[in-house]
């Protein structure tokens, strides 16, 4: 980056943008006007009224270290602490999944599912390997619900309890470690497990971006050799916890939709599963209703 003290905004912006898609970098431009926002304590679009102003030399230090950063392949969310999902602002660390707009999905189907509930009153949701809290401090906000929140990483814990916190859903989201659902009381009950879990598989692994495999928590992504380990325990132990009639929802890779279906399918326990597709006309989001207790003889 260049060292002297007469680059203007714009000008820092444009030669960054072009440096860091020279170092591979997927959105250059975004990246550059993120991190400089970021040194200069600003919104992104306050950049652009500020577009021919020089930064002063602390601001330029920052954003020098943010660049080479970003070009040694720090993720953009890890070196500003923060991502926006759903319209809202969350807190990540290398702790925790980056949220991405494929979850958004996940997110959308489950709120539809609440909405056309035909029973009254606050719904119980829990959200398996909760991550940073997205999905449930969303479906705290945008829905008459009460959330348990559960991982099995007490970092990614920490990260969650700051964004229920910064999101004021304190009240209605319920923070538990732990592994999938092993630790709830058998008779606990859900009227909706949502989950995006691991479902990387061990092959794949290395054909992510540099970005996700060298940065990301590997416990969040990798499931065995198929990508399926997690979701085929998870399974089981939703069908024990859902009510009659309550859903299951699991985000997925579309190379494993036909796994999970045929697992789901397996279990006995979930009616003819649905695939929503992203905004990329893939199969991403897996919904099944749990059967209906049998009628007493």
């Amino acid at each position: 980056m260049p060292q002297t003290n007469d680059w203007t905004i714009g000008r820092l912006l444009t030669w960054t943008a072009d440096y860091l898609k020279r170092r591979g970098a997927d959105s250059p431009r975004l990246d550059a006007e993120v991190l400089l926002a970021y040194a200069r304590r600003c919104q992104r679009i306050d950049l652009y009224a500020r577009y021919g102003e020089l930064p002063d030399e602390r601001d330029l230090s920052a954003f020098r270290d943010l660049v080479r950063r970003r070009a040694e392949g720090a993720p953009v969310a890890y070196l500003v602490g923060q991502r926006e999902f759903y319209s809202l602002t969350f807190r990540v660390t290398p702790d925790v999944l980056i949220p991405r707009p494929e979850t958004e999905h996940l997110v959308v189907a489950l709120l539809d599912l609440i909405q056309r509930r035909e029973s009254t009153g606050p719904c119980e949701v829990v959200d398996v390997g909760t991550g940073s809290g997205i999905i449930a401090v969303c479906a705290a906000r945008h829905a008459e619900c009460r959330v348990t929140a559960i991982d099995i990483s007490a970092a990614a814990l920490a990260v969650a309890r700051e964004n229920v916190e910064r999101h004021d859903v304190a009240d209605r989201v319920e923070l538990l470690p732990g592994d999938l659902l092993s630790m709830l009381p058998d008779a606990r009950q859900f009227d909706f497990v949502v989950s995006n879990p691991p479902y990387v598989a061990q092959g794949e692994l290395e054909q992510l971006s540099p970005d996700v495999r060298e940065h990301e928590p590997r416990i969040a992504l990798a499931a065995g050799p198929g990508g399926t380990d997690v979701i085929a325990r998870l399974i089981p132990q939703a069908a024990q916890h859902l009510r009659p009639g309550g859903w299951l929802l699991l985000e997925i890779s579309p190379m494993i939709a036909q796994e999970v279906a045929d697992l789901v399918a397996a279990s006995g326990q979930f009616g003819a599963g649905t695939l929503h597709k992203d905004s990329a006309g893939l199969p991403r989001v897996f919904v099944a209703q749990r059967q209906p207790s049998e009628p007493a003889s």
